[in-house]
């Protein structure tokens, strides 16, 4: 490896085939690889930094490209956003997830009693970090916009995970999860919604703002 290669360059490198371990597992068989995530020794800064940000960054970068390369195809006219303007409002969108995950693993953490169940900061975040990841994933479609809308589908699916890993991550009795659930989406959604207008504002465009989450 050569030795003017960036230490955070090395580390990323060696990290990577974990990270993808991680997402085929998570999405593959995420009944078996819950209690795996959830027994496994990590903080928070390590989570953000060396799974949530790589992955939160694939919405983002391919955003850009499929904006301001590939473009929306309008009547015939094929309609381009300024390079600048994408990537600035990438660059805050992307901020803005990390930004959401962990306020609404704070939330979750705090509704924790109200249901009957309990977990700290890093349980919760855990479950919100891995239960996105197949949204993260489905970020690549937005290379061609108009394929965009099938993010949701990625959207069902982390609920999905969010289900199963509940009553793991948070300890919560069977007959607790579907209202948690129910709950926690609800706060989620405020905060993407929030955290949407936020990144419009900052990046003075609406076009990512719906992509917080």
């Amino acid at each position: 490896m050569p030795a003017d290669l960036p230490s955070g360059t090395c580390k990323l490198l060696l990290t990577m085939p974990q990270l993808q371990e991680r997402v085929i597992n998570i999405l593959k068989q995420p009944a078996q690889e819950w209690p795996v995530i959830l027994q496994e020794p990590s903080d928070i800064a390590k989570l953000l930094k060396e799974y949530a940000a790589p992955l939160a960054a694939v919405p983002a970068i391919c955003q850009v490209l499929g904006m301001s390369v590939i473009g929306i195809q309008v009547l015939g006219t094929t309609i381009r956003v300024g390079m600048t303007r994408s990537i600035s409002t990438a660059i805050v969108s992307w901020v803005m997830q990390l930004a959401g995950a962990y306020i609404g693993a704070l939330v979750i953490e705090k509704l924790a009693p109200t249901f009957q169940s309990q977990g700290d900061t890093l349980q919760a975040l855990k479950l919100v970090v891995y239960s996105f990841t197949p949204v993260w994933v489905a970020g690549v479609l937005y290379l061609i916009p108009s394929l965009s809308p099938l993010v949701i589908l990625a959207g069902l699916y982390a609920i999905y995970l969010f289900y199963l890993g509940l009553p793991v991550a948070m300890h919560t009795p069977s007959q607790q999860v579907i209202p948690y659930m129910v709950v926690s989406a609800l706060v989620i959604i405020v905060v993407t919604v929030v955290l949407g207008m936020i990144t419009g504002a900052i990046a003075g465009s609406g076009m990512y703002g719906a992509g917080v989450f």
